[in-house]
């Protein structure tokens, strides 16, 4: 069954970590909706190779409207989790226990969203202290899956792994 995806992105995500895993979901017949702060803006990965358009503005999207969350790395999770709207529509998901897909710095959105309490993660290296004092429990694996729920990994060499998880949990 299609699921609908919500992308959290803006400039300087990390190219890969963004192109293959959007690509994977879109083969398996899901719906990805990119959102930013301005829809029909464009975005630039860090590496300058990939631009992408904003297909909605976060004011005008709610976390009912989409069954997962997926939020790549790169500097992107740290600029949006500055932004209240993005921290709280984060935690909706959370919240709500629907899947929340994160990959390297993703996490970042989570911790400032205070969900990380006791869940299993990874992430990159530089956060991993953050993750720590969050409360999460770290593991430094290229793939952490908690409660079937939440799915988080390190680096782009983990997106195989992450993408395969990733695509478990949603179905």
């Amino acid at each position: 069954m299609s699921k609908k995806i919500a992308v959290l992105l803006t400039n300087d995500f990390e190219d890969s970590e963004y192109v293959e895993p959007v690509q994977a979901f879109k083969e398996k017949g899901h719906e990805v909706t990119i959102i930013e702060m301005e829809k029909g803006k464009n975005v630039k990965g860090k590496q300058e190779k990939i631009e992408v358009v904003i297909d909605e503005s976060i004011d005008d999207v709610s976390h009912g409207e989409f069954d997962v969350l997926f939020i790549p790395g790169g500097f992107s999770p740290d600029i949006l989790r500055a932004d209240e709207r993005f921290v709280r529509f984060a935690k909706a998901f959370m919240e709500a226990k629907k899947p929340v897909l994160a990959i390297c710095h993703g996490p970042q959105l989570l911790i400032t969203a205070k969900t990380l309490e006791g869940r299993d993660v990874t992430g990159y290296k530089s956060i991993h202290v953050d993750l720590e004092n969050a409360g999460a429990n770290l593991h430094d694996k290229e793939v952490v899956v908690c409660q079937n729920q939440l799915v988080t990994s390190r680096q782009p060499e983990d997106i195989q792994a992450f993408v395969q998880e990733s695509l478990r949990i949603i179905g």
